[in-house]
């Protein structure tokens, strides 16, 4: 038996997929997130063998969580279940360990099979998106960039950002210009937007 667990917002769309991968006789749905800071210590206490993680949660994106998932349960492999088909978020997903990556709109057989195949080990990559991200230009922020763009995103003026990152002004203004420059965009509300377009963010 394949233990499973599903972090997803919304109440309805996780009911039915846990309702429906229960069904499948190998699979069992050990425990239910809509947090995403909630997903690392219900795996831990569930023993999950597969966590399947929406990227879009509250508290904490499901790349994160899976970063760290991988590195408190390394034996539970990830599998990012979105609607959100940007390529930077792929390269994301792989980076953060994420073992398969998968649309919320392909039907629940594939979905159940995919979490079989990465718990044998394998690596699922829907191939639409996979073939995307091929031709997609790689991420050319650095974390510190995304750090700042993210909160300059947020509509927070430069010296809030500072004191969000612990770094000087003008440590921020240098990030938040070459941002802009990697983006070829206007101004930091600009770069933030691409940014986030190309899942960068």
């Amino acid at each position: 038996m394949i233990r499973v667990l599903l972090a997803e917002d919304q109440v309805m769309v996780r009911n039915a997929i846990a309702r429906l991968l229960d069904l499948e006789p190998d699979l069992e749905v050990v425990g239910q997130v809509g947090d995403g800071t909630e997903i690392v210590r219900t795996a831990v206490e569930s023993r999950a063998d597969v966590a399947l993680l929406d990227i879009e949660l509250p508290g904490r994106s499901g790349l994160d969580a899976a970063a760290e998932l991988r590195r408190a349960r390394p034996e539970c492999r990830t599998v990012i279940v979105t609607i959100y088909g940007r390529p930077g978020y792929l390269q994301r997903a792989m980076e953060a360990g994420a073992s398969g990556f998968v649309g919320k709109d392909r039907p629940v057989d594939e979905l159940a099979e995919a979490i079989r195949r990465v718990h044998a080990g394998e690596t699922v990559i829907d191939p639409e998106l996979a073939a995307s991200a091929m031709r997609a230009r790689p991420n050319p922020l650095t974390e510190r960039e995304r750090g700042v763009l993210l909160a300059a995103a947020q509509g927070a003026p430069v010296a809030a950002i500072s004191a969000r990152v612990h770094l000087s002004e003008k440590t921020v203004r240098n990030y938040l210009s070459s941002a802009i420059q990697k983006t070829s965009t206007a101004n930091r509300y600009e770069a933030a937007r691409a940014a986030m377009e190309n899942g960068w963010l």
